[in-house]
């Protein structure tokens, strides 16, 4: 069966990946910052194997990379991230907390996948995906202001990109797609959509993705989104 890495596992959108796709009989590996406090990851069925992993620790990265080295890895789900401050007027930027997001949302998806390219490349699917979010979208901006995650969702759309190409002569797969407004601590208890749904919808997607696909930007319904 393929395997799975999701980091930022332990709640949320990542914990329903790791849920959905160990119940499909996948090997996950499943990362969180402490794992002796993911209680509900520590719950689930199936073939999970919990590695601990700050991704903002980028020689943890490494660190796990060596721990995983020669493992076949189908699937990368660079799914952790935060959103830094709420409020954010552009004359009152917190850029100490824009510099935290950024290495969060942005630099750290880029070293996750770096680091495990080569695991990437001797699995079947080859496949490396980024949850982003609508508002990282530069064309659909039309009510302003989230400067700091909207930027860092921006950017993690140009480093996906880029690494889309950079991977391409490898048959290595790379996408970005957003899961919508989901209930989540990030996402809040107004959301219209659960977790199940919008993983259960982002699986397909990922599940129907071809080189043809690499570089794209979709929403989890399948429908391509604008940059």
């Amino acid at each position: 069966m393929p395997t799975c890495l999701v980091t930022g596992a332990s709640r949320g959108i990542g914990l329903e990946f790791v849920k959905q796709y160990a119940a499909e009989g996948w090997t996950v590996v499943a990362t969180c910052r402490q794992p002796e406090q993911a209680q509900a990851l520590a719950q689930l069925q199936g073939d999970i194997r919990v590695e601990r992993l700050d991704v903002s620790d980028f020689a943890r990265i490494e660190a796990l990379g060596r721990k995983l080295d020669r493992l076949p890895i189908d699937l990368v789900l660079n799914n952790a991230a935060i959103f830094g401050p709420r409020i954010t007027p552009y004359d009152s930027v917190d850029y100490a907390a824009w510099a935290e997001v950024m290495r969060v949302n942005v630099m750290a998806p880029l070293k996750v996948s770096a680091v495990f390219a080569a695991n990437l490349a001797r699995s079947n699917l080859r496949t490396a995906v980024a949850i982003t979010s609508l508002m990282g979208s530069v064309g659909d901006n039309t009510s302003g202001g989230s400067y700091v995650y909207r930027s860092s969702k921006a950017a993690l759309h140009a480093v996906m990109r880029s690494l889309s190409v950079d991977l391409r002569s490898k048959q290595i797969i790379v996408c970005v797609i957003n899961p919508g407004w989901v209930r989540t601590d990030m996402g809040g208890s107004a959301a219209p959509l659960d977790a199940f749904e919008s993983v259960a919808g982002m699986r397909d997607v990922i599940g129907r993705l071809t080189m043809r696909d690499s570089g794209s930007f979709y929403n989890y319904d399948g429908e391509e989104l604008p940059w």
